[in-house]
């Protein structure tokens, strides 16, 4: 079995990864919402499309 982050073999500590980086990069990737998958549902587009328009109307706060 290959890496699916480098495609190096896998070590059995880190399975299915080859190393610690690679395990986290892929815990980054869905922290971050890369693997979602995409909705076709209605309403959560018109959800997103609120947002959007929310967060465009919106300035800037400072933090």
């Amino acid at each position: 079995m290959s890496c699916p982050i480098c495609d190096k073999d896998t070590l059995p500590a880190y399975r299915p990864f080859c190393s610690k980086r690679c395990a986290d990069i892929d815990l980054a990737k869905w922290l971050s919402g890369s693997y979602a998958i995409p909705s076709e549902d209605p309403e959560d587009l018109e959800e997103a499309m609120n947002a959007a328009l929310n967060a465009a109307e919106t300035p800037d706060k400072p933090h």
